[in-house]
């Protein structure tokens, strides 16, 4: 083998390496990354079946009904409500009327939570939450006022 086939062996190597290993970190990526929804999107039919994401939103107040270490809630976002399973112990801040955010997967419409993380004060929502309480607080107002003033 010439010194010109030796180094053009080498370089397709090389290459093939880099490629191999650049495929399997955007593969392990694609497979860790946990998109946000809200209830709104999860009545859409936006959420993944089959796949874990997560949902965010408010506690319906008096949904929480409690069976051992098995707990059933309602999340919603104003607009849309979609019922929650989580089997564990719930943090210490999990309150009724609070914002929640829960990991988990959608199954025959009932959200099966794996985690659930309640936030740490007044003042934080993560961003996603926020927005989408903000624009089905507007979508009610509209609705209000279309029904009050006529279409």
């Amino acid at each position: 083998m010439t010194p010109r086939r030796k180094r053009m062996a080498i370089a397709l190597g090389i290459i093939a390496v880099v490629g191999a290993a650049t495929a399997l970190v955007l593969n392990a990526f694609q497979s860790n990354l946990v998109f946000f929804y809200t209830p709104t999107q999860i009545a859409a039919k936006e959420a993944p079946s089959g796949r874990t994401f997560r949902l965010g939103g408010l506690v319906v107040a008096g949904s929480v009904k409690r069976e051992g270490v098995s707990v059933r809630f309602e999340v919603t976002d104003t607009a849309q409500t979609v019922p929650v399973q989580f089997s564990g112990i719930l943090p210490d801040l999990f309150k009724e009327g609070k914002g929640v955010v829960a990991q988990g997967q959608l199954e025959n419409g009932v959200f099966q939570a794996k985690e659930v993380l309640a936030k740490h004060d007044e003042n934080y929502m993560p961003p996603e939450a926020a927005q989408a309480l903000k624009n089905a607080a507007k979508a009610n107002q509209k609705a209000a006022a279309t029904l009050v003033t006529g279409p």
